[in-house]
């Protein structure tokens, strides 16, 4: 029945028959794809919904009208049911950055290909939305309360009640309120595309193309830009993501203007909104139709929702409270990344250069013997790097200063990759002859220089004088 209905409209756009029709591999909604080969070579949709699919038909006409890039739609069943399209070829965005997303080092190869992705993107929501009857869209029009509170609610019961966790019901729609007039004062008349993703961006000829836009209606710009970049897969690491949202911003000026400050700020309550959005996707495709790939995103999400509650939302104390009982829950703490440790040690060259215990076998060990050494000096030989007279002669001499320069700019990058990467320990050494005065100053700068700048956990280690001290993680 499918193959006839997909066949008829292949023959009725080209008036030949396809040579073979191939079911292609299912995705995470409901509707059929299938590769119509032969000359050309056509992609044919069922659907389960005509009222979606015709949002997908006139929407996929009318961008195209616009210049945008998305597939042609050739033709379309009586019923609505069925439509054949152009085919872009097999390359999903998120394959295409899937070393990336693996080792959470992209490639300058994979990083292009997102920031055009970003650059199209306001392009889609000011252009697409021009002369766009919204009328069209499905389920909803526009993103409005009722909309936003579907979402909040979608997440509450397939998500939050089905991990078993208590809560004041009362409360908690209390700050959904709050978080849906915060929202809505996002409002604008461009497109939101709603699930604008890497897996709904597929790559041809190098340029990115949009799928999969028939849940778009009109709404605020900030919702897809959370969308993308906080996808709970993709795993872009926040060096990455704010080099994507230059772009974005950059390409969005086209179109107007936009204080940096205030962008940012209401950009956080749609990265919440919409990490709470997917997480209720996720119980309902996960826990209730019990499909694997949909499981397999919740680690990611909620680790983004850990992210998140770092830096608190005021205007919703009680939701918050909620979500990070939420990322504390038995069944997630496995999933929790653990933070980055530092550990940092002076030490003296004639007794050894420190083990490592953690079993890496990597870091840096520094040599502080080029600097001129107090300790040649009878008054100094009392003392220790970290006393007022030595501290006070190595400054005035300044080498050590410009020692300790290159050092943070060695150290500091690899203490920012290792915790995108979520890497758990790394080793900083800094010998010196007697490890008593050059390497005690370096050692115990370079310390508290980690703990302010990053806020990691520094192990301090004064190996030749017995000292040890814990910068606790802030």
């Amino acid at each position: 029945m499918v193959n006839n209905q997909l066949k008829d409209l292949y023959i009725a756009y080209t008036g030949h028959e396809p040579e073979t029709i191939e079911e292609m591999p299912s995705s995470g909604s409901n509707r059929l794809y299938y590769r119509l080969k032969g000359n050309p070579t056509l992609i044919g949709v069922r659907g389960e919904s005509p009222e979606e699919n015709q949002a997908f038909i006139y929407m996929a006409r009318h961008f195209k009208r616009k210049g945008l890039p998305v597939p042609e739609v050739f033709g379309v069943s009586d019923d609505q049911m069925f439509y054949i399209q152009e085919d872009l070829g097999d390359t999903l965005l998120f394959k295409a950055i899937e070393k990336g997303r693996l080792t959470h080092q992209f490639s300058e190869e994979e990083k292009t290909l997102l920031k055009k992705t970003m650059r199209l993107l306001p392009k889609v929501q000011f252009r697409g939305a021009e002369g766009m009857d919204f009328g069209m869209c499905y389920p909803q029009a526009e993103f409005n309360l009722r909309s936003i509170l579907w979402d909040l609610n979608y997440f509450k019961y397939c998500f939050l009640k089905a991990t078993g966790l208590a809560f004041q019901e009362n409360q908690l729609e209390d700050d959904f309120q709050r978080l849906a007039d915060v929202l809505l004062k996002s409002s604008s008349d461009t497109f939101m595309y709603r699930d604008f993703q890497s897996r709904n961006v597929m790559i041809k000829d190098g340029e990115p193309w949009l799928i999969d836009f028939q849940g778009g209606r009109k709404g605020p710009f900030y919702y897809d830009v959370a969308s993308f970049l906080w996808q709970a897969k993709a795993n872009y690491p926040d060096s990455l993501r704010q080099e994507l949202l230059h772009e974005y911003l950059g390409s969005l000026r086209t179109y107007k203007r936009v204080d940096d400050d205030e962008f940012f700020t209401q950009l956080r309550h749609f990265v919440l909104f919409r990490t709470m959005q997917v997480l209720g996707a996720y119980g309902f495709r996960g826990y209730f139709e019990k499909k694997p790939h949909f499981m397999q995103s919740i680690p990611f999400a909620m680790e983004n929702l850990r992210q998140l509650l770092k830096h608190p939302y005021p205007e919703y104390p009680y939701l918050c409270e909620v979500l990070k009982q939420l990322t504390e829950l038995e069944q997630f703490k496995e999933q929790q990344k653990k933070p980055l440790v530092v550990k940092v040690m002076s030490f003296a060259y004639k007794k050894g250069i420190p083990d490592d215990p953690t079993g890496n076998g990597g870091g840096y060990v520094f040599d502080c013997r080029a600097v001129n050494n107090p300790g040649k000096y009878d008054r100094y030989k009392p003392f220790i790097g970290l006393d007022q007279p030595v501290i006070q002669f190595l400054e005035n001499d300044g080498e050590i200063l410009t020692f300790l320069q290159h050092v943070y700019g060695l150290v500091d990058a690899s203490v920012k990759r290792y915790m995108e990467r979520g890497f758990t320990n790394l080793s900083v050494c800094f010998g010196c002859t007697g490890g008593q005065h050059r390497s005690v100053y370096a050692a115990q700068h370079l310390a508290e220089h980690l703990n302010k700048k990053f806020g990691v956990e520094v192990n301090l280690i004064h190996r030749e004088q017995n000292i040890q001290q814990v910068l606790p993680a802030k």
